[in-house]
């Protein structure tokens, strides 16, 4: 039986509504506005909302044109992806200051274990205040955090005072923390499990601990264990400063369905340079290249073929994409093609990570 570990502290910093909110930094006409990072409202998919669109109903995935329903006023702002990573590598810099034990989820998210910290303070709180500030203060933009003794409880945490703020749950209050949580807003159960867990007659922590082992495995499968460990504040994954990308991949939504493969091909290779590009920037290659294929009625297909040997050209990735793409015919128009590269020649970094006790 695995036992819950009290003396870790672990941040997750969250940024708030990050890329409508560098973009509201970066042109002051939006600020205080509705606006919308994505490809638009015909087609295209809302990559982040800015907070003012969030009360309408406006969040990342939904569709530009229900967007657009929701919030007539939306303002629809092309994505930077440049702009966003200069930003991140910002903020990545100050959370180095404090540990070297940073694992980022993405541009605007990361965990942190500060048990040990360069600048030897006891008080993950109170480090957590100090990151936010200085986010504030060197990049113009505000973060929420989460504090406690692993990372699913501080990625819990950091949503519950959002925006530009912060709960730490300490180790004597961790237990009837997740008892008293609402089963929707634990990290890992989504609007399906959720609803299921709904006909179990699970709907807090508490509710959810006081079911066995056995019962939710056989209910949810390999995360029934997960669930039956994090309800009582067992989570001992350790911060990964060396996350490994498992895959790298680039993909395009058309303006309008394509079903000639000829004009698939046409946009592949545009897909391929791209592609080609973000390998060659982080000296990335692979074996194994897949085809994303997304039709009209929005089901979607994956083909794959894995080389004998590592790839990063784009002629080579575009030849074995071309392969894929005649391997069998298409069942219907199709509004997304996508090329990713896995089986990658990144090697895992083992760290060791000192554990030390300290009030929280």
């Amino acid at each position: 039986m695995q036992e819950i570990i009290q003396n870790r502290k672990i941040i997750h910093v969250d940024m708030d509504a990050f890329y409508a909110s560098v973009e509201q930094m970066d042109n002051p006409e939006l600020r205080g506005k509705p606006i919308a990072v994505g490809g638009g409202e015909n087609r295209g998919v809302v990559a982040a909302a800015s907070y003012e669109a969030r009360k309408f109903g406006v969040r990342s995935a939904i569709s530009g044109y229900l967007a657009k329903k929701n919030c007539p006023e939306l303002i629809f702002v092309r994505p930077r992806f440049e702009r966003y990573r200069e930003i991140s590598v910002k903020i990545q810099k100050i959370f180095r200051d404090y540990t070297d034990l940073v694992e980022p989820l993405s541009l605007d998210e990361a965990y942190l274990d500060v048990t040990e910290n360069k600048k030897g303070n006891p008080s993950a709180t109170l480090i957590a205040q100090e990151i936010r500030k200085r986010i504030f203060d060197e990049v113009g933009l505000t973060a929420s955090a989460g504090i406690s003794i692993n990372k699913f409880i501080a990625k819990v945490a950091s949503d519950f005072n959002k925006p530009n703020g912060q709960k730490t749950v300490n180790p004597d209050e961790v237990l009837a923390f997740l008892e008293e949580l609402p089963i929707r807003k634990f990290y890992g159960v989504g609007k399906v499990t959720t609803d299921k867990m709904y006909h179990l007659g699970i709907f807090t922590g508490k509710d959810l601990k006081e079911k066995s082992l056995e019962f939710l495995v056989k209910h949810f499968g390999k995360s029934g264990a997960f669930y039956y460990h994090v309800v009582r504040g067992i989570h001992n994954s350790a911060v990964k400063p060396e996350r490994i990308a498992k895959s790298v991949g680039a993909e395009h939504t058309f303006d309008e369905n394509l079903s000639s493969e000829i004009f698939m091909m046409e946009r592949l290779e545009d897909i391929a340079v791209t592609l080609e590009r973000r390998l060659k920037k982080h000296g990335i290659a692979g074996k194994t290249v897949t085809l994303k294929i997304k039709y009209s009625d929005f089901t979607q297909q994956t083909r794959s073929k894995t080389m004998p040997y590592f790839i990063a050209d784009k002629s080579l990735i575009l030849e074995v994409a071309k392969e894929l793409l005649y391997q069998e015919k298409m069942k219907d128009s199709v509004r997304l093609l996508g090329i990713s590269l896995g089986n990658l020649n990144t090697e895992v970094k083992k760290i060791v990570v000192v554990q030390l006790k300290f009030d929280f």
